[in-house]
């Protein structure tokens, strides 16, 4: 049987990268996906790819940073698959106008708070109560390996990206009694278009994507952690930030 056989999911961010990926990777085990996507036509361009692949798939165009639109498309999931298993709040990211806490713009401070950190708070506020009505389940929040070791010049996103550690840590306290498992995945620097735009204009991610002990991250190797914490193999698995780092916070 498939790992993931009746499990319905929800994915932000999921039009491309590692969203793109694990929607791919968890419909293959059987799961049922809802990609949540702020870009309608990445969306649903993941939804086609999953569907031609033999999956069920629908796309929501969705906005994390945005009360409304996160609740709306939990409710989304819900209306059509009739449950929700697995929430799954990938949608973020960093930009190359990062800096240290004197030189990086203020407003890409805010943005990436919003984004990374508040987008999963509010999955998370509107997820969780679907998953315990639906008898309980997954979440996994992304973090990064930013939020386990010092790496200079990316102030802003090391600062959501240690929220989203720490509330992970928090809520997986708060409703282990519900059966809501919450854990996060911290990669390190993960080889989608987006990153290797932002490694070859940055000397310090150019360093740390050299410091790979096992090769150059991609986003299957992410998503087949995904597919774990969301599978029954880890029931016993909660509170937890896994690196898939290639033994870069250990090198």
């Amino acid at each position: 049987m498939p790992r993931l056989a009746g499990k319905v999911a929800l994915i932000t961010g999921a039009g491309t990268g590692i969203g793109r990926a694990t929607a791919v990777a968890m419909a293959a085990e059987g799961a049922k996906i809802v990609v949540a996507e702020l870009n309608k036509q990445a969306g649903e361009q993941t939804a086609q790819i999953v569907a031609q692949a033999g999956g069920d798939c629908i796309a929501v165009a969705t906005d994390v940073t945005s009360e409304e639109s996160m609740k709306a498309a939990v409710a989304a999931a819900v209306g059509h698959y009739g449950a929700l298993h697995v929430l799954h709040n990938n949608a973020g990211g960093s930009t190359n106008i990062d800096d240290t806490v004197v030189d990086a713009p203020i407003e890409e401070f805010w943005r990436v708070i919003n984004l990374d950190l508040f987008g999963t708070f509010l999955g998370c506020r509107f997820g969780i109560p679907a998953i315990v009505a639906s008898g309980g389940g997954s979440v996994i929040n992304m973090s990064s390996n930013v939020a386990l070791m010092g790496i200079p010049g990316r102030d802003c996103y090391t600062a959501a990206k240690g929220g989203v550690a720490a509330i992970t840590r928090s809520m997986a306290v708060e409703f282990a009694a519900k059966m809501v498992r919450v854990n996060a995945i911290a990669p390190s620097a993960t080889m989608t278009a987006r990153v290797r735009a932002l490694v070859a204009g940055n000397a310090s991610l150019s360093k740390l994507a050299d410091a790979h002990l096992v090769g150059l991250i991609e986003p299957e190797d992410i998503a087949n952690m995904a597919v774990f914490l969301a599978s029954d193999e880890s029931r016993m698995v909660t509170g937890h930030v896994y690196p898939v780092d290639s033994g870069v916070t250990i090198s």
